[in-house]
């Protein structure tokens, strides 16, 4: 039997401008709902690309960490699914199985286990290339859910422009979950290469935490229902495209490829039962517009890569963004309550950047200062991923909405990295976003559990804050 996945397009915005306004925003929610039936899951391809440097041996629990991770990974492969080992050093090389990608079952499992028992520290770190033989192996399978994790301990040997290249050729390849461990990888790289590659980027704070995380990871892959996603901006005569961003549930800025003169496509990787959030902002001239009409300045359209298919189709119904010019000051000078929430996370995270900053100039008040504000943000924002982070590093002086901390003694280098490339998590979906003047009601009871991660939420959660997974309430 086939499965039907569902797609929902929702447009959330203030359409009124007065005769300054210039941008137009809108919020876009995605939502996916449907179940694979047992035998028919689509076809699923992943790679593990294990960072086998020389400094993975220092401390050698993180070689160590890689080897249990990975062996987790490749047991949480469901039957038939494709997958490979790459060792990553200043080379690719591609320790399971000798060539292609194998099929999953009870011999390829333990043969690949006993491949990556035999993963040892030396050499150096070239990310691109890791990320190139990736791709070869998965382009081989253009109708697959395709996904790769990328685990590493330090910097990328080669260039930006050359990392850079990789990433353009393969963001429409694959999704790829990138993870630093240790103290000397860089958080704007794994970012980088986690919003050109559609997946997360994290920190691994202790050895000991690293195959949970591979387990969440490759169980939330083996739980996706299609392999691509794009949603497409069609602009008018009005209006010109400014920017996409995804909001939740994490930042990204997404790259757009030209399809015609108006029309923009934007690739968001492989999906599973899942909501998606996204910021649009147009560019308009409101003196060009009627007074007093809404007219459309933008068409918003899905299309699904289905799974066995290498083609597109419109999945949905399509949605407009509309602008109503007016003299009203009272309805133009309305914000839309995601619009909100979504400058909100923006503040917050360059809040939380602008802290790190301070800190590695050593500028304690500063420091102190942009976390404090980062603090009284993400508490004001429900962003109980962020906070949590932040709260390693800070003490809070009075209530947390008022921003004053103190700036903890002796900080550990895996909570700096963690709270940098963490800045990037929105929390809370906006359908929690209440009304500018209402006072948000908590939910009483006991948390609720993720069944993919097993991360403890407040009661209430419909969505794991961290892997994304449906909770059952």
């Amino acid at each position: 039997m086939e499965h039907r996945t569902e797609f929902d397009l929702e447009v959330s915005q203030n359409q009124y401008l007065s005769p300054a306004d210039r941008e137009v925003h809108a919020a876009l929610v995605v939502t996916a709902r449907g179940e694979a039936s047992p035998g028919a899951e689509p076809e699923v391809a992943q790679v593990i690309l294990i960072d086998c440097s020389g400094s993975m041996s220092y401390p050698i629990t993180k070689i160590g960490a890689a080897r249990q991770a990975t062996k987790a990974a490749v047991d949480a492969l469901r039957d038939g699914a494709l997958f490979a080992v790459v060792e990553g050093t200043e080379r690719a090389r591609q320790v399971f199985p000798g060539r292609g990608l194998a099929v999953a079952g009870p011999e390829t499992r333990r043969a690949a286990k006993d491949a990556v028992n035999r993963l040892s520290a030396a050499g150096g770190t070239a990310i691109g290339s890791w990320l190139t033989l990736a791709g070869r192996l998965l382009n081989d399978h253009p109708t697959a859910v395709r996904h790769v994790i990328l685990l590493t301990d330090g910097r990328n040997g080669e260039s930006a422009a050359q990392l850079d290249r990789v990433l353009a050729e393969f963001g429409p390849v694959f999704t790829c979950d990138a993870r630093g461990i240790g103290a000397d990888w860089l958080p704007t790289e794994l970012l980088r290469v986690a919003e050109a590659l559609h997946g997360t980027a994290d920190a691994v704070r202790a050895p000991a935490d690293l195959a949970a995380d591979f387990l969440a990871m490759t169980r939330a892959a083996m739980g996706k229902l299609v392999p691509e996603v794009r949603v497409l901006v069609r602009t008018t005569a009005a209006s010109r495209l400014d920017f996409l961003r995804q909001t939740h549930p994490s930042e990204a800025d997404l790259r757009g490829e030209v399809v015609d003169e108006r029309t923009t496509a934007f690739t968001t990787g492989s999906w599973g039962a899942e909501s998606r959030e996204y910021h649009l902002r147009l560019a308009v001239d409101p003196t060009g517009l009627p007074t007093n009409s809404d007219v459309r300045v933008a068409r918003v359209d899905l299309e699904v890569r289905a799974p066995g298919a290498t083609g597109f189709a419109k999945a949905g119904g399509a949605r407009s963004v509309v602008a109503h010019r007016t003299d009203d000051l009272e309805l133009s000078s309305r914000i839309d309550a995601r619009i909100a929430h979504y400058t909100g996370q923006t503040e917050l995270r360059q809040a939380v950047l602008e802290g790190g900053a301070a800190h590695d100039r050593d500028d304690r008040g500063a420091t102190e200062a942009a976390w404090g504000r980062a603090v009284a943000l993400a508490t004001g924002l429900g962003n109980r991923k962020v906070l949590d982070r932040l709260l390693r590093l800070v003490d809070v002086v009075g209530a947390p909405e008022d921003g004053v901390v103190r700036l903890k003694d002796h900080l550990a280098a895996e909570d700096l990295l963690s709270v940098a490339v963490g800045s990037t998590l929105s929390g809370t979906r906006s359908e929690s976003v209440v009304e500018p003047g209402a006072r948000p009601v908590a939910p009483t009871g006991p948390d609720v559990v993720c069944p993919e991660c097993s991360l403890r939420w407040p009661a209430g959660s419909a969505f794991c804050g961290d892997c994304g997974s449906p909770i059952a309430v």
